[in-house]
Order: structure tokens, then C-alpha cells, then sequence
């Protein structure tokens, strides 16, 4: 009896050793590359910048209280909750309206659909290259639409009014067609018989969209929803392209202004406690959006 018990205990034994072999190299990749360059930065953040061979010393919460005197980075906190404010809703409904279209029945729709996620496999560089010649002053396309129009030249990029919106434009192009692939594949899983149904019953197209189609894409929204807030605070690539975060900081954002201050001004403590920060704020809203919106957006 005791060897048959014993038996079982082994063969777990040997699954479980299996199972974390299999997982270890994932395991290692993680730690090495996320969880512990995120420990490294927490403790970067309690200690001054390095200078030369003069090693970095605690210095507690200075760099937080730098942060919070800073008037940088409190403009770059405005610029990024007015970025986020717009392209987080903008992007996603124009990612929803374009899924809707491509999934119906129309001539060229595989055409549409490319159309519609090239901006997306484009690098974000290019992207930028692209757009920046678009902004282009008394050269650029919308220079030469304003002038075919009548209208006074400007100077888009240079405009502290219009800077961040440039800037805002270019991203929603970019991620639109992103998001519109999980709307598209989330379409195409719903019943045809539910469109039936609404037909029979006499139901606006409208009405059913309200009705039916948006409640079962609730799920793919929250997790759109945690994609565009992400990208709403990560994004550097363009302003580094664009406008470099000028004029005055008009669109310095957040991670560009991390950016400036770990490798221009070469101030790493100031910079981990902002990247904690940053962490912490992107981290604190995925997970209210996972364990508490997650329970609401599922249709029954």
C-alpha cells in the first residue's frame, strides 16, 4: 500500500518539476527584464545621481520633493491628462465607427480594412516623418490646402495653441486602426442570429447597435480602454520628432519629460522617482479598470 501511494506523489512530483522547467525561461526573462529593473528604479529613486566616481547617496524623498516643485513637470501632467482626455475617446470611437463599416458587406472591404490598419504597422518614426511634413509651414499639405482655401499661413508645430493638438491628431491616426482589429474580430463572434431577430422585430439599425451590439462589446472595450490609457502616457517617439516638446513645453509630455531629464539632463535619481510615479498612477488605474470595471461591463 505504501508503495502505490507512494507512486502518485512521484508522478506530481515529476509534473510540477516539468511544469517549472518549462516555465523557467519565460520566468528568468521576466524578472531580469521587468521585475527587477522596476525594484532597481524604486531604489534609484531614494538615491542623488551618480557623478563621475562619486557613487550616488541616500537622500530619502529629495527627488519626489524636487518633483512636486517642479513646474515642468507639472505642465507636462496637464499636457498629458489634456492628451489622454482626447485621444483615449476620440481614437476609440473612431476605431468602433471604422469596425462597423468593415464589417458589413461592402465592395473592397479587404481594401478598407488595409487602408483603415496600415498607420498602424507604420514605425511610430516614420509616422512622425510623415506627419511633420504635413505640418510643415508655407510648404507643408495643410499649408497648401490653407492656402488653395484663402487662408492665412501658420506655423502648426510652432503655435503654442496648436502644438499639442498637432501632436494629439497624429496619435489618433496611429491607433485607430489598432483598435478597430478588436472591435472587427469581436463583431464577427456576435450571432448573425441576433441581427436576425432585430430585423424580424422591426429594430433600427441604430437601436440594435445601442441595444445589443455595444453591451456585448463591453469586454473589448475595457480592454481597449486599458490600451489607450497606456499609450496615452508612454508616448515620446512623436514629440521627439514633432515638436520636442516645444514651444515653452506646450506639448511636453510626461514621458518625454522623463525622457529629457534621465538622458539630457542626466539627473537618473530625479528620474526613477518619476518613473515611479508614472508607474504607480499607470499600474493603480489598469487594475480599478480590471477588478472593478470588469464586473460591470459584461452583458447578461
Amino acid at each position: 500500500m505504501g508503495a502505490q501511494k507512494e507512486a502518485p506523489r512521484t508522478a506530481i512530483s515529476q509534473h510540477a518539476v516539468h511544469a517549472w522547467l518549462l516555465l523557467l525561461p519565460a520566468l528568468a526573462l521576466l524578472i531580469a527584464f521587468t521585475h527587477w529593473p522596476a525594484l532597481a528604479t524604486l531604489v534609484d529613486s531614494f538615491f542623488s545621481t551618480p557623478r563621475g566616481s562619486r557613487p550616488g547617496v541616500w537622500v530619502g524623498a529629495e527627488n519626489y520633493q524636487v518633483m512636486v516643485e517642479d513646474p515642468v513637470f507639472w505642465q507636462a501632467v496637464r499636457n498629458n491628462l489634456w492628451f489622454a482626455g482626447a485621444t483615449i475617446p476620440l481614437s476609440i470611437g473612431l476605431a468602433l465607427l471604422m469596425a462597423l463599416w468593415v464589417n458589413e458587406h461592402l465592395r473592397g472591404r479587404a481594401l478598407v480594412r488595409m487602408a483603415y490598419f496600415t498607420p498602424t504597422v507604420l514605425p511610430m518614426i516614420a509616422v512622425a516623418n510623415i506627419w511633420l511634413f504635413f505640418y510643415t509651414p508655407q510648404y507643408g499639405l495643410l499649408e497648401q490646402l490653407s492656402a488653395a482655401l484663402g487662408l492665412p499661413s501658420h506655423n502648426w508645430l510652432g503655435d503654442p495653441r496648436t502644438a499639442l493638438a498637432c501632436v494629439t491628431l497624429v496619435a489618433v491616426w496611429k491607433e485607430a486602426g489598432f483598435f478597430m482589429i478588436f472591435y472587427l474580430a469581436a463583431l464577427q463572434t456576435l450571432n448573425p442570429s441576433l441581427k436576425e431577430a432585430a430585423a424580424i422585430e422591426g429594430a433600427s439599425r441604430w437601436y440594435y447597435f445601442r441595444r445589443v451590439q455595444w453591451p456585448l462589446l463591453m469586454p473589448t472595450t475595457l480592454f481597449v480602454l486599458v490600451n489607450a490609457v497606456v499609450n496615452a502616457f508612454r508616448l515620446v517617439d512623436h514629440v521627439f520628432i514633432l515638436t520636442r516638446g516645444g514651444p515653452d513645453n506646450a506639448s511636453t509630455l510626461l514621458l518625454y519629460h522623463l525622457y529629457e531629464v534621465g538622458f539630457k539632463f542626466w539627473d537618473t535619481g530625479y528620474a526613477a522617482a518619476i518613473t515611479v510615479v508614472l508607474v504607480v498612477v499607470l499600474a493603480s488605474v489598469a487594475l480599478f479598470q480590471f477588478f472593478v470595471l470588469d464586473k460591470r461591463v459584461h452583458y447578461k
